[in-house]
């Protein structure tokens, strides 16, 4: 019986100290010297894979800052381990410690700040659709009878269902994995249309085969704002790392990145999308927020 005591109270101290470290990210990745990032394989220009199969974009060059920062808090050179995350585990790998933070295209909002926390807004998009332009659909009401796809786990098959069902628009709405499994249904002709963020579709459409044969929708069905992603309820790691960002965002070095993946040719075929920053995101870089309210952003 002692020796049953014993091993439960060494089990519960080992569960304490676990849960201690998991709260602590500071405190792990010190110990360990590593630190985890969690990214996409096909959230262009964001965090996909370039032709060397390396995750780069956008949110990998300001979560390369944040690790930076995270080195200088620590005290130490830390290595960097890549996990392939997708749109319905990057939360749940973040919550259990599989990675310490998500650098991708993921929507800030109040529903998931009840789960895990956000950096400051490093980028404002919609959620629109992408269809072939000899389709004779324009808005998401032109779907009526027709397959709409979306990815699992995103906040825009979550809404394009909730708008199907409110407005009894009668499209059948299936999901796909990824973006990238995703179009090429619109692209092969099992959907209609693809309902994303119109910067993924934009990323999308111009490293397809054919970009000239589909079209964006000027229907903006919401705003989205972008976050990196890292644990709740670790005020010490969140810290460091909201710092990180806000000086990123106060300085050129903003113009620099952005300019980089978005004015620019991006791997892995060269092709510039030719975005220019948006005045929602100027607002934000300005006053830099990490607010889930979709009216901070407009």
């Amino acid at each position: 019986m002692k020796k049953q005591l014993a091993a439960f109270a060494v089990g519960l101290m080992a569960m304490g100290a676990s849960g201690l470290a998991l709260a602590d990210t500071l405190a792990k990745v010190k110990q360990s010297g590593v630190i985890t990032v969690g990214h996409r394989d096909a959230s262009i220009p964001f965090s996909y894979y370039d032709d060397k199969q390396r995750p780069v974009g956008y949110s990998m060059d300001l979560c390369a800052r944040v690790v930076e920062a995270v080195e200088r808090a620590v005290g130490r050179k830390l290595e960097v381990k890549y996990q392939l995350v997708t749109s319905a585990n990057r939360i749940p790998l973040l919550a259990n410690g599989t990675v310490d933070m998500e650098c991708g295209s993921t929507t800030n909002n109040a529903d998931r700040q009840k789960q895990i926390s956000y950096l400051p807004t490093t980028f404002v998009t919609a959620n629109r659709i992408v269809y072939k332009k000899n389709s004779g659909i324009k808005k998401l009401a032109d779907l009526k009878g027709k397959t709409l796809v979306s990815t699992a786990g995103t906040t825009n098959i979550r809404q394009v269902t909730e708008l199907n069902a409110a407005q009894n628009l009668g499209i059948n709405i299936v999901s796909a994995p990824g973006h990238a499994e995703a179009f090429l249904m619109v692209e092969t002709g099992r959907a209609a249309a693809f309902a994303m963020d119109d910067i993924l579709l934009a990323g999308l459409v111009a490293n397809s085969k054919t970009p000239g044969d589909f079209e964006i929708s000027t229907e903006a069905l919401s705003v989205e704002p972008y976050g990196i992603m890292v644990r709740k309820d670790d005020p010490k790691f969140k810290a460091v790392a909201d710092q990180a960002i806000k000086d990123v965002l106060s300085t050129s070095m903003i113009n620099r990145i952005y300019e980089q993946w978005f004015l620019k040719p991006i791997p892995p075929k060269g092709v510039n999308l030719n975005i220019p920053m948006s005045a929602s995101l100027k607002k934000t870089i300005a006053r830099p927020t990490d607010s889930p309210d979709p009216k901070e952003y407009q």
